[in-house]
């Protein structure tokens, strides 16, 4: 493993540095998010025109660059810094690999240029709230989270030749404002019952997207309901869904633990700039030994987070091959949890270190806590991914075995001797 960067993952690195450093600043960000998509649109343009982030990761026979999940996420770290809000995550970390991997030639051609260039954003709707179980990321997703053939969920039907939709999606990120949603739905009733990917088109009759109040703004949610939509079926029928679904959500866990790596190592920055500057008892108060270790833990907290993050990058990105890394090892649930613990405790300690301002909805402090915890609700909890790794690495299946094995059989006592039998008369 070369654990260096490239000379072309650098220049990634300093080319978004600058541009978010110029263009997206803590009021940037709070203006970015009151407007009706959520994002800024000039940045965004910005981003795809100049920079090609949307298809970085795509191949460059559909407009793509051709990098690996590795350039992805650290051009995501970098976006994580400033809590940029933007539809990239939804639309060129869980759409698109979706449609590169399970989309026919067709399908491919005339979406994947058009995600590369900016010109559509994407979204995938999965039923109710359940993103975390449908990328597998806190457990198994070959389960009835789609609707299982029961009320509730996203229904497909083809009674007529066309496939139609019902249900409701809750949690989908970008969804109000995306261009093209990728929809997970139930079909085959109890007799062939099975999971399959849809795309539904901006406009289409019945679909109503509605964005949601959610705790994170800068990274919108939407509810999406769908009455008897009509919608193409995202490839073949017989297409392994829940595989797709688990291949994008490492990538998905790898690059959201880029983003709270990113967003951590800032916040702490700017807690390390204010306790140089604010003066208690005529000294600065970084001075005091308290606050020096409370920062040197965080900073620990914070390495160690991007370390994984790195190596779950890396991981994703072997072989070369695509999202998922084919044949590599996936660990980007474990980066994610330990990405999401690093920037709950440096955003936690940010606002106790600010003092008074740090609890104020003036100061950016709040946003850095309300994405920890937001990222913990979308794709966690912190605890969960932690044992789905486990399950996955099979760390306890020596355990399981002997907790199912029968107990053995009491021995039976042995015969009193004589000399026993005199003692006791």
């Amino acid at each position: 493993m070369d654990a260096a960067f490239s000379a072309e993952q650098g220049e990634i690195r300093r080319t978004l540095r600058e541009v978010i450093t110029k263009r997206c600043g803590p009021d940037d960000v709070k203006a970015a998010v009151r407007t009706p998509a959520g994002y800024d649109g000039a940045l965004w343009a910005a981003l795809a025109e100049q920079l090609g982030l949307p298809g970085l990761a795509l191949p460059e026979a559909y407009g793509g660059v051709g990098c690996t999940a590795a350039e992805l996420a650290l051009g995501c770290e970098e976006l994580g810094r400033a809590l940029a809000p933007s539809p990239l995550f939804s639309t060129a970390v869980l759409a698109a690999p979706l449609i590169l991997a399970l989309g026919t030639e067709e399908q491919r051609a005339e979406l994947l240029p058009r995600i590369a260039a900016g010109e559509l954003t994407a979204a995938l709707a999965v039923p109710g709230t359940s993103l975390a179980t449908a990328l597998g990321l806190v457990g198994d997703n070959a389960g009835d989270w789609s609707g299982g053939g029961r009320a509730g969920g996203v229904q497909a039907r083809i009674p007529d030749g066309t496939w139609r939709l019902y249900g409701q999606a809750e949690q989908v990120l970008d969804g109000h404002s995306a261009g093209l949603l990728v929809v997970a739905a139930h079909a085959g009733g109890f007799a062939r019952s099975r999971t399959l990917l849809f795309l539904v088109r901006e406009g289409a009759h019945g679909m109503v997207g509605t964005r949601q109040t959610a705790l994170d703004e800068t990274r919108t949610q939407a509810r999406v309901e769908l009455r008897d939509v009509e919608a193409e079926l995202l490839g073949e029928d017989q297409a392994d869904v829940p595989a797709a679904l688990a291949a994008v959500g490492d990538v998905a866990a790898t690059v959201v633990a880029a983003e709270a790596v990113g967003a951590a190592d800032r916040v702490m920055e700017r807690t390390v700039e204010y306790v140089r500057q604010r003066e208690q008892f005529g000294r600065a108060i970084g001075s005091f030994q308290a606050v020096k270790h409370r920062l040197a833990d965080v900073y620990v907290q914070v390495q160690a987070a991007r370390s994984a993050a790195y190596y779950a990058a890396w991981a994703a990105g072997a072989e070369a091959a695509g999202f998922g890394g084919q044949g590599a090892e996936r660990a980007g649930g474990l980066a994610l949890a330990q990405a999401l613990d690093a920037l709950r405790t440096a955003a936690s300690e940010a606002v106790q270190l600010h003092g008074g301002i740090g609890f104020t909805w003036e100061h950016e402090a709040h946003l850095y806590f309300k994405r920890a915890s937001s990222d913990e609700l979308l794709f966690g909890p912190v605890h969960r991914l932690r044992a789905r790794a486990a399950e996955r690495a099979g760390l306890f299946d020596d355990v399981h075995e002997d907790e199912s094995a029968p107990p053995p059989a009491p021995e039976e006592p042995a015969a009193p001797t004589s000399t026993e039998l005199g003692r006791a008369v």
